[in-house]
């Protein structure tokens, strides 16, 4: 089952804002949002559940450093992003 990936403005200008900072982080995002729509629970994306103020939504890893917070909806197998950043900055 492939899932659609829905970007929201705010998405989008995090994200942009995210890859102007880290060029070099190109590449991986982009496997990343493939490897996301294509099969979020492949175990190289370490998807997992946030807690807390964030409980509600899931986060998978672009690298060790950065990670992208998302809600899942399981029932319309759709994933919508919500910020991109490193470990501090979206949670």
């Amino acid at each position: 089952m492939a899932w659609q990936l829905v970007f929201t403005e705010q998405y989008n200008r995090r994200a942009a804002r995210f890859l102007r900072r880290h060029p070099d982080a190109v590449g991986q995002y982009a496997k990343t949002l493939k490897l996301l729509q294509a099969n979020p629970h492949h175990p190289s994306l370490r998807l997992h559940a946030l807690k807390g103020k964030l409980s509600g939504l899931h986060s998978v890893s672009i690298n060790l450093s950065h990670r992208i917070t998302l809600e899942l909806l399981i029932t319309k197998s759709e994933i919508v992003p919500i910020n991109v950043g490193s470990h501090d900055e979206v949670y």
